[in-house]
């Protein structure tokens, strides 16, 4: 992006007295944000003014102003996950409720933006059972369209640049949303890909949700932004498992290795980047094979290794691995779920799965906290106390895996299991 000011409607909006909407704030965890059909609708685009407040991971907003922070030596923060290739900050914004649905989305924002920087919006929609579509950037002259009208949309403000190089600047931004004709939403299988996992490691760092790492942690990396959970939180969250069958899920709090914008699970006209490669493959996994982009990643490293994600200490450990391998990694978010809950452990570690509803039943995987996970139905076993209180009801998870629903939040009412 070239050196300037980026373009801004608001003096134009606040000179012609067009109102400014005002945040709310960001919503549950899984339960979507009440809904207000009295809301008057303004004519032309709805507009949304978020102030620059609320969590922040390596920016800094002072004196009206958002900057990428520094340490108190000045040492430049980013992704743990990325070995400093990039300085990252991201403000989360919260999320509005509109008056009509929308599905594009703009982002004029008002500010200083080095050569070699970047300035960018992320936006994503909420639909009526609480889940979230994937993070979609909004920069100058590139709207985001989501993938169904909502009326309820969340942004965060992203901060990009070189470490060593000035950091971009921001004073003020709004969202422009309004709704344009788009084919139905197709339906498909959720994504599943093989592809090779390493192990993150880096404990005392921080992800680039701002989670810092511990040892034994349950998460992994993505090369991209668009599958990032906010902090604490699952939104979204992987199944990973290995050729023995062993499983994690657990959410995703962090990006890298190699990349940033390669979400390789989606398909090569939605994906950010490298759409010249199948779905599936990471690029990473094709320089390292078949010397794409010259065998290196999109900051011009030489690619060592074929990485499609990065594996927290626990994960890596918990799933039996001893040194990196392929795994097969489903993409939870991907695909609508029919019941999903949450592991809340608050730091006692992660959930067992088990091969029958019973303590004593074989350790067939792990779940993380903080991860979402799908649901089938439930049976009775052996008697748990969690964070949920104490019961004897195990959920299944897949055929013939079960967790027990004392260490499980929000799940829906479910049949038994047949």
């Amino acid at each position: 992006m070239a050196a300037g000011v980026l373009t801004t409607a608001l003096t134009l909006a606040t000179a012609l007295g067009t109102p400014v909407a005002r945040a709310d704030p960001p919503p549950g965890i899984g339960a979507p944000v009440p809904r207000d059909d009295h809301q008057a609708v303004d004519e032309g685009p709805q507009r949304w003014a978020p102030p620059l407040a609320g969590t922040t991971t390596g920016v800094e907003v002072a004196q009206g102003t958002a900057r990428l922070s520094t340490t108190r030596d000045g040492t430049e923060t980013g992704p743990a996950a990325l070995r400093g290739a990039q300085r990252q900050g991201l403000l989360d914004l919260g999320a509005h409720q509109f008056a009509t649905p929308v599905n594009h989305i703009e982002a004029p924002v008002e500010g200083d933006v080095p050569a070699g920087t970047e300035v960018t919006v992320d936006v994503r929609g909420q639909d009526a059972d609480g889940q979230w579509t994937e993070w979609i950037p909004v920069a100058p002259g590139a709207p985001a369209i989501l993938p169904e009208p909502t009326r309820t949309v969340a942004a965060r403000l992203a901060l990009l640049a070189p470490a060593g190089v000035p950091g971009p600047v921001v004073r003020s931004l709004e969202v422009l949303a309004d709704q344009v004709p788009t084919d139905p939403r197709a339906i498909t299988p959720r994504a599943s890909h093989r592809v090779f996992a390493t192990r993150e490691g880096l404990v005392g760092g921080t992800t680039a949700n701002g989670h810092r790492i511990v040892a034994n942690d349950q998460f992994v990396a993505l090369p991209s932004r668009r599958a990032l959970s906010p902090k604490g939180r699952g939104d979204y969250s992987v199944r990973v498992c290995t050729d023995a069958g062993r499983c994690a899920t657990v959410p995703v709090w962090d990006v890298g290795p190699w990349n940033t914008k390669d979400d390789y699970w989606n398909p090569p006209a939605q994906r950010e980047q490298w759409k010249d490669l199948p779905q599936g493959r990471p690029q990473a996994q094709a320089a390292y094979e078949d010397k794409h982009n010259g065998g290196r990643d999109g900051f011009g490293r030489q690619v060592r290794n074929p990485a499609g994600i990065d594996l927290a200490d626990g994960t890596f450990w918990g799933l039996g691995l001893r040194t990196n391998a392929f795994v097969t990694v489903d993409y939870l978010w991907t695909a609508k779920s029919a019941a999903l809950g949450r592991a809340v452990t608050n730091g006692a570690g992660p959930v067992v799965e088990r091969a029958g509803a019973d303590v004593a039943a074989a350790d067939s995987g792990v779940v993380g906290d903080g991860a979402q996970v799908e649901v089938q139905c439930q049976v009775a076993g052996s008697t748990v106390a969690g964070t949920q209180g104490t019961s004897n009801l195990w959920l299944r998870t897949r055929p013939d895996r079960y967790v027990p629903a004392a260490w499980i939040q929000g799940a829906p009412p479910l049949p038994p299991c047949a």
